[in-house]
């Protein structure tokens, strides 16, 4: 047998070997270890909601920009803030219809698949509730963050930092 026939046998069990090795790196890659949170669906509407835990919150932050809206709770206090979970939202479109009503946010971010529009959004948080209006434009992702003043129920309270 010789040298040139050799090697084209060999690239082919090569190529299996290499790419059994790439599939493996993937596997255990640190980026596979977070998991998408379920997206669930209301009225229509398709939202996530999560970010507990450093790898979780970091891949929420990631996705983000691919959903048109983005929700993010915390709770401020005299060294900065803390996450929150829990939180109920809703969010009305123009007529004051309710699109979202009263879902629970598992964790410090919710993401929604709003079309462009004008919404009110209402956060509430072991009975202290926050409104802010959004508005999601073309192409354009919108964000919005709730923040409660120190003293509402820490017990609601993830970890983490809010920027």
């Amino acid at each position: 047998m010789n040298t040139r026939t050799s090697s084209l046998r060999m690239g082919p069990l090569a190529a299996a070997v290499l790419g059994g090795a790439v599939l493996l790196g993937a596997l255990a890659s640190p980026a596979m270890a977070a998991v998408n949170p379920p997206i669930h669906m209301t009225h229509g509407i398709e939202y996530m909601s999560g970010g507990i835990g450093s790898d979780e919150a970091k891949l929420m932050e990631t996705v983000a920009p691919r959903w048109p809206a983005t929700f993010e709770f915390a709770i401020k206090d005299h060294k900065g803030a803390e996450f929150a979970s829990d939180v109920h939202l809703t969010v009305r479109d123009g007529t004051g219809t309710a699109l979202l009503d009263d879902v629970v946010a598992a964790g410090p971010f919710m993401l929604a698949r709003l079309d462009p529009g004008t919404y009110e959004v209402e956060a509430r948080l072991r009975g202290n509730t926050l409104r802010q209006t959004l508005h999601v434009m073309p192409g354009a992702p919108a964000r919005l963050e709730f923040l409660w003043p120190a003293g509402t129920d820490m017990a609601s309270a993830g970890t983490g930092a809010v920027r």
